[in-house]
């Protein structure tokens, strides 16, 4: 019976981990802090949450994070914002009798073009993606210190790499959101405005690995419950697509009859993305919802609920 935090735990994925930690009997308690509740930038709210909270387990989501746009604006931030976060959780909670941190990572970790499949060995095998290295090497420098602080200190520390994320709840502020939602903004403001014409950022040629929120945040608990290693787990869908073949089905499902124009002046970011999840399966995790699916629940939710 466990204490469990989840930092970040009012944001998108965290709303979602937190449901699923209360569905389970292992833990007593579980508690989603967001940085109004403590800025995990500064060591002093951090060492005063582990006192007032006194988790036995944090799952440590609390990010900066965004689309490409985001990253290319504003590197520095999602570097500095990610890697202090990450480095002074890790520091304090190894001393405070906290008995396992599962840090959430990045597919934006990987390197540009690792094979696909991606699978774990890969990590290290080349630099990241220029577009969003700054936020992929932050969140991977969490491995390493991980890693280092069980191998001294016996501290107990895994770290899992989720794919790319989408579904209700998701950012959808054009600013700073995912490829997902912001086809979804895109092709409904193009309905409600009458527009026969919808640009779409890249070639259309990239693609990537979907994972349904709700599919890995049951990936994130059941690691939390189980799983025991330093070494790096893959969480992903299985499948990939191309982001031409994603923004057709969007404009399907939400009925829109104009026409798709793909923006090769902006970059397409990473050229593929799919993850090996067999690590995975070894506590349990595998996606269950199809991309059709997620894509219906999520446009619907937008549609109906988001205004």
């Amino acid at each position: 019976m466990s204490r469990v935090v989840i930092t970040g735990g009012t944001g998108f994925l965290g709303k979602y981990v937190t449901q699923e930690c209360w569905k389970h009997d292992d833990f007593t308690c579980a508690m989603d802090l967001n940085s109004r509740d403590y800025d995990l930038r500064y060591a002093e709210d951090i060492k005063k949450m582990l006192d007032e909270c006194r988790p036995d387990i944090i799952i440590h989501l609390a990010a900066t994070v965004g689309g490409i746009g985001l990253n290319k604006a504003e590197p520095a931030r999602l570097f500095y914002d990610n890697a202090i976060m990450g480095i002074q959780l890790l520091h304090y909670a190894c001393f405070a009798e906290i008995s396992k941190l599962v840090n959430v990572g990045t597919v934006c970790a990987y390197p540009k073009h690792t094979p696909t499949p991606f699978k774990e060995c890969d990590l290290w095998n080349g630099y990241p993606e220029a577009t969003n290295a700054p936020y992929g090497l932050a969140k991977k420098m969490l491995l390493v210190q991980g890693q280092a602080y069980r191998q001294q200190h016996g501290f107990n520390s895994i770290y899992l790499l989720p794919t790319n994320l989408y579904g209700p709840g998701d950012n959808f502020d054009p600013k700073s959101s995912h490829v997902i939602p912001a086809l979804i903004v895109k092709i409904d403001n193009a309905i409600k405005q009458g527009r026969d014409v919808v640009e779409v950022w890249g070639t259309g040629e990239a693609s990537r690995d979907f994972l349904y929120v709700e599919d890995c945040a049951k990936g994130i608990v059941r690691a939390a419950l189980s799983y025991e290693s330093s070494a790096p787990v893959n969480l992903g869908s299985g499948h990939d697509v191309k982001i031409c073949e994603l923004a057709r089905k969007i404009s399907e499902l939400m009925g829109y009859k104009g026409k798709l124009i793909f923006n090769n002046s902006k970059p397409d970011g990473q050229p593929t993305r799919l993850l090996d999840t067999t690590k995975a399966k070894a506590f349990g995790f595998e996606a269950t919802t199809s991309l059709d699916a997620g894509l219906e629940r999520t446009i619907r939710w937008y549609l109906h609920d988001f205004w």
